[in-house]
């Protein structure tokens, strides 16, 4: 069977570049380096044998070895690898998702090695006595949760009344945005009602007491469908209760939906069609964190939870106009989340301001007994960071009004520049995330489900070619991220940087060090060839506030203080009234966006 798969890939790679010589064309070192198949005796069968596995070493570029050692290494594949890799498959890959039996290699964003004092501690929120009803849902559901949370307590509003609120809003504009997967609405009224009746015996939870959320629909809840937005596995439930849900739950939160993810977490393109932006309805979400921005942006819930492996909490807040956080790596636990890179992976909230960021953040931070990545997170308090002690850099692609305002404030911002000599980053990322995500799926693939794949551009090419990438690059590419990491912490003489959010290098350079950043809007501009007669829809204006892992208080309290005389977060997409000539457009013919963007 090796014999006749090396052969293949062969012919495959002898199509594009021959490499077999002609009989008028001798055998040389030039084309078979340290070949010794020339020698005397040698049949021509076994002659052809070792040119075709050479040309397969090519696509491993390991084509030194000479024939005499190729024929051992396929012997000793033959006798000990494959019977290895085949009980470990056996064993542990007879599940999609990566849900189980999670690698023991833990990826760990530490820049110091001093044991952090503050663990455990939580956050003091600012007090919104005061607050009063508004008189029409609208303006309900596009207030904070922290706003929210104040109604509830004062019992100006019950939990089962915002639920309904937010269950007729996801209802109603789900048809245009394509964001949610499935409503959870008998569990959401039993959720409110409890909380309800907790308050009636006067237990308060917190802020997040009877607040409606949404899921993205990679996080498992029992009884429930977890889709992971892909055909394939539409039906599927998973009786797991995601770490993540289980502390929303404990603060007394409600889940109202599962939200939407792009197939197996790649884009916004899933089973059910393609999740479009609230600003902009000709346009998609992009990032698989799709419903989740589609939803919050489109006040259908207060927050939501997405993830983010390389850009998908970034892209699609960018887009949607929404702030939101992607935390230091292992700051949230992944008990019941679909995998695709365990040193990768990332949840974060998608809020109205950086205020309801870091009280959702509050809530689900810690350490994960099931997540050997997952750790107490040892944040200040971002309520009580002194900004004006702070050195803020800022990048040569920042939003300059971000800047000018935090240097009104008090901060000292000074020019700053990202100087590191790792020139593969991109590569990096795409070694680790595609072969990981390979290790969760390898059962989806040897079963030929990748043909039924929502955009065959994507998932499919990739981890077909994730299969072709030797174990020794694996960890080449770890060692390179290695000294990525330290010559990012070499260079970060800052408190924090503000930059693009979406420059596809600093996704993937933030995302292999563990940097957080929080996405904030800065702004509007009118859309490229907007209709004669005048549009509502607008191109949302974000940036990013970087700062090192475990900072998060830092980029937290620096969002908030530009958002507290600010008010870009606080606009409202034109679902309701699109204005002249913009009528809701009919489902859009899927196409897949450029390959390798967001996950």
């Amino acid at each position: 069977m090796m014999k006749r798969l090396l052969i293949v890939i062969a012919l495959c790679c002898c199509a594009i570049t021959p490499v077999i010589p002609s009989p008028s064309q001798p055998h040389n070192s030039t084309t078979y380096p340290n070949t010794d198949s020339k020698k005397n005796g040698e049949c021509p069968e076994k002659i052809n044998e070792v040119a075709s596995l050479r040309c397969a070493f090519e696509l491993f570029d390991a084509n030194f070895f000479n024939d005499k050692k190729i024929l051992e290494i396929v012997k000793g594949v033959k006798e000990l690898n494959i019977p290895i890799i085949r009980a470990n498959r056996k064993l542990v890959a007879s599940v999609n998702g990566g849900l189980h039996n999670p690698s023991v290699l833990v990826f760990n964003p530490e820049w110091s090695k001093e044991q952090p004092q503050s663990i455990g501690k939580r956050f003091h929120y600012p007090s919104l006595i005061g607050t009063k009803r508004p008189k029409n849902e609208e303006d309900i559901a596009f207030m904070s949760v922290l706003e929210l949370g104040e109604l509830i307590k004062t019992k100006q509003i019950t939990s089962e009344e915002l639920t309904c609120i937010f269950l007729q809003r996801l209802k109603r504009y789900n048809h245009v945005l394509e964001a949610v997967v499935s409503y959870t609405e008998e569990l959401a009224y039993k959720q409110a009602k409890h909380a309800d009746e907790l308050l009636a015996q006067g237990v308060y939870l917190g802020p997040l007491h009877g607040i409606p959320y949404g899921l993205k629909d990679i996080i498992s809840v029992p009884h429930y469908k977890t889709t992971w937005g892909s055909k394939t596995f539409k039906d599927q439930v998973i009786d797991i209760e995601a770490w993540v849900y289980k502390r929303l739950k404990a603060a007394g939160a409600v889940l109202v939906a599962k939200l939407v993810a792009g197939s197996l977490a790649y884009d916004d393109i899933w089973y059910g069609g393609r999740t479009r932006n609230p600003w902009n309805i000709e346009e998609f979400t992009t990032g698989s964190s799709a419903g989740p921005a589609a939803c919050t942006s489109a006040g259908m819930v207060p927050f939501a939870i997405g993830s983010e492996t390389a850009g998908s909490i970034t892209y699609p807040a960018a887009r949607c106009g929404v702030t939101a956080l992607r935390p230091t790596f292992g700051t949230v636990g992944r008990t019941g989340v679909m995998s695709i890179s365990e040193s990768l992976d990332k949840l974060g909230p998608f809020c109205r301001s950086a205020t309801d960021c870091t009280v959702i953040l509050d809530t689900i931070r810690g350490r994960d007994p099931g997540d050997l990545s997952s750790r107490d997170s040892p944040l200040d308090d971002p309520f009580l960071v002194d900004i004006t002690k702070l050195t803020v850099g800022y990048l040569d692609d920042a939003e300059m009004e971000v800047v000018q305002v935090l240097a009104s404030k008090g901060v000292n911002v000074i020019p700053f520049k990202l100087n590191y000599t790792v020139d593969s980053v991109q590569g990096i990322l795409n070694f680790t995330m595609d072969v990981d995500m390979l290790s969760h799926f390898d059962k989806w693939q040897r079963s030929g489900q990748d043909d039924d794949y929502e955009a065959q551009d994507q998932w499919p090419i990739e981890l077909r070619r994730a299969r072709m990438i030797p174990a020794v690059d694996y960890v080449q590419a770890q060692r390179a991220r290695g000294k990525l990491i330290q010559e990012v912490r070499e260079i970060f003489t800052v408190d924090a940087f503000i930059g693009n959010a979406t420059d596809w290098e600093k996704v993937c350079m933030g995302n292999l060090v563990g940097l957080p950043v929080i996405v904030v809007p800065t702004g509007f501009k009118n859309i490229s060839n907007p209709p004669s007669s005048g549009s509502r829809r607008r191109t949302t204006i974000t940036t990013g506030i970087y700062a090192p892992p475990h900072h998060e208080h830092i980029a937290l309290a620096l969002a908030m203080a530009y958002q507290s005389v600010t008010d870009h977060h606080k606009q409202r997409p034109p679902i309701n009234n699109l204005g002249p000539n913009d009528s809701i457009p009919n489902p859009p013919t899927v196409t897949s966006p450029p390959r390798l963007l967001y996950f």
